[in-house]
């Protein structure tokens, strides 16, 4: 866990995109909402791997969501719940389960498809927030942070210098 963390401050700090970052952020966050016992999230997990993003930040993101989502389970499951019994939709649904392998997506469970439909509604906001603690950091904060004592100590520990370099490449 310590080398996707190591590539994320290297991301911030390099010549890495920050929409490459952001999207993998975003991704991360959207798939760690997701509860993973169901084909829809390893249909998306797949197919954002095909993506040009930060596989750090998608990593490290992922992680994330997935701990937040236990805390947003009741939100999800209301949102899925509201989703699900829209009545112009029910139809839809319904026509939906009787394709072949659509059931194991799991679309109608409400929390599934709440996770989903908030994961959706949050990853634009997510992104441009992530774009600005790009700038900001990339900006204001990276200089300063490579200049402290701390950091600098950090950065002679046998340890974190050869996990640097394997991070690195090198």
């Amino acid at each position: 866990m310590l080398k996707p963390l190591i590539n994320l401050i290297k991301a911030l700090s390099s010549n890495t995109d920050p929409g490459a970052i952001a999207h993998a952020f975003c991704s991360g966050i959207l798939l760690g909402f997701m509860p993973k016992d169901n084909l829809m999230w390893y249909v998306l997990f797949v197919f954002i791997l095909f993506m040009r993003i930060q596989r750090a930040t998608y990593t490290l993101s992922l992680v994330a969501g997935a701990l937040l989502a236990a805390l947003l389970d009741p939100v999800f499951d209301a949102v899925g719940w509201w989703f699900l019994t829209l009545d112009r939709a029910v139809p839809f649904y319904v026509r939906l389960l009787n394709v072949p392998f659509v059931a194991f997506t799991k679309f109608n469970n409400t929390i599934v498809m709440g996770s989903l439909v908030c994961g959706i509604l949050a990853y634009i906001p997510l992104y441009f927030l992530a774009r600005l603690v790009i700038w900001l950091w990339r900006k204001y904060l990276a200089e300063s942070v490579r200049r402290l004592k701390l950091v600098q100590l950090l950065k002679q520990v046998p340890l974190i210098e050869r996990l640097s370099a394997i991070a690195g490449g090198r």
